[in-house]
């Protein structure tokens, strides 16, 4: 079923896109357009998703000499869930926090800040770190980065389009696009797209956390660590990129106040509860 709701959420987007092709430029050549522009957006979101949400958040790889326990752990988690090794990387910040982004799991990078590795125990950033392979099992890396890569080109194009409806100082020029999709496309695109995207990062974070539960055998420790990381972005956020936000395994800041539906995760409570159901049904590690 999460499945599915991803997929027509993507669906979704890619469509919004051409919508607005077809409003701004008219008739089916702007739906062409738009839908050119929706496959081009998606393939290079493909092909380059690791470098762009690394780069985002300035992410540097390390070597196993720099971060042998921080290696140790990955390999370990990895050889469990039957993935390759994917690249590690450090975002230096003192914010607590971590991704995993890739088109696939040969393709793929794990990052952790420097503040999560000095506020979490093992246990604890062992669940994280199987939460992000997790994303990667599930290919949930490669469907957000392509949901953030439409969302951050339609928020653009709305952008565009509000400068040049100033700058042409509301001049009637009937040859030219939709008034009506002109206005919807500065005013409800961004928004829509906003809503469909983080829609489909909460539909992933349920699995992930579900998937790492099952590879460390230990829901607990992730429920620990969640409440553990979402007290801490309370107080210091990581800084990057918006867009790419859905990645970060918490929050990067206190948000309740937009509410669930503007929200990139589920609740950290809700989280934890499903977190702690689960424990109930895995068998005992002792």
């Amino acid at each position: 079923m999460n499945q599915f709701k991803t997929v027509a959420l993507l669906g979704l987007l890619s469509a919004l896109l051409i919508t607005i092709g077809y409003w701004l430029i008219g008739g089916w050549t702007g739906a062409f357009i738009g839908m050119a522009l929706a496959a081009v957006t998606n393939l290079g979101s493909w092909y380059f998703s690791d470098r762009i949400a690394l780069a985002a958040y300035g992410a540097q790889p390390i070597s196993y000499e720099q971060a042998p326990n921080l290696y140790q752990m990955v390999q370990k988690l990895c050889d469990r869930a039957g993935l390759p090794m994917p690249g590690v990387y450090i975002v230096s910040s003192p914010a607590a926090n971590a991704f995993a982004t890739g088109r696939d799991p040969e393709h793929a990078a794990v990052a952790v800040t420097e503040g999560i590795l000095n506020i979490l125990p093992d246990d604890e950033l062992e669940a994280v770190i199987a939460h992000e392979l997790s994303h990667i099992y599930n290919r949930d890396t490669l469907t957000q980065a392509v949901s953030a890569t439409i969302a951050g080109a339609i928020s653009f194009i709305a952008q565009m389009v509000s400068y040049s409806m100033w700058f042409s100082g509301g001049r009637d020029d009937r040859d030219g696009p939709n008034p009506l999709g002109m206005l919807l496309t500065v005013i409800l695109a961004p928004i829509a797209a906003t809503v469909i995207q983080l829609g489909i990062s909460r539909t992933r974070e349920f699995s992930a956390d579900a998937g790492a539960a099952k590879l460390t055998g230990n829901p607990r420790a992730l429920a620990r660590a969640l409440q553990r990381l979402e007290a801490g972005a309370r107080q210091m956020p990581i800084e990057g990129n918006p867009a790419f936000e859905p990645l970060l395994i918490i929050n990067s800041f206190s948000g309740e106040f937009l509410g669930n539906l503007f929200s990139t995760h589920p609740s950290t409570e809700a989280r934890i509860q499903a977190l702690l159901k689960l424990e109930q049904q895995l068998p005992s590690r002792y």
